[in-house]
């Protein structure tokens, strides 16, 4: 059994997508819109892509440090896709790209996979979605 590091509590209210977020920290609070709707506020897809794109980064930055390795200007973007199929309803589908410069694209490719291997994120969707995972040595 594993011992909880940190634990994240959120509460929606109002109409779900189209209401409010906030945390028990009040740390973030939040007006959520539908997607594509063009009203004011984020929406669930950019809130995980936005959690995704920081955990895999700090998975990358600690595979890099234990290879000890250096990397350059490194990023992570991640792409969270909402589709809808009428047979199955709604689905998320993803790609998550690390781009770095100072490293060869095969080494990049490597930090990338083991980095796949490790974030909690990536964890929780293998499996579940469709996912890419990229890497781009600029």
């Amino acid at each position: 059994m594993s011992n909880t590091i940190y634990p994240a509590v959120a509460t929606s209210t109002g109409e779900g997508r189209d209401g409010q977020v906030a945390t028990s920290d009040g740390q973030l609070d939040l007006e959520l819109s539908l997607p594509g709707s063009g009203q004011a506020g984020t929406n669930p897809e950019q809130l995980f892509a936005a959690g995704w794109s920081a955990c895999f980064h700090s998975a990358v930055k600690g595979v890099a440090k234990k290879r000890k390795l250096t990397l350059e200007d490194s990023a992570v973007v991640a792409e969270v896709s909402l589709s809808s199929d009428a047979d199955s309803g709604y689905s998320l589908s993803g790609v998550i790209r690390l781009e770095a410069a100072g490293i060869s694209q095969e080494e990049l490719e490597s930090l990338a996979a083991e980095a796949d291997a490790t974030c909690p994120y990536s964890k929780a969707v293998h499996g579940n979605i469709d996912v890419v995972v990229e890497a781009t040595a600029g």
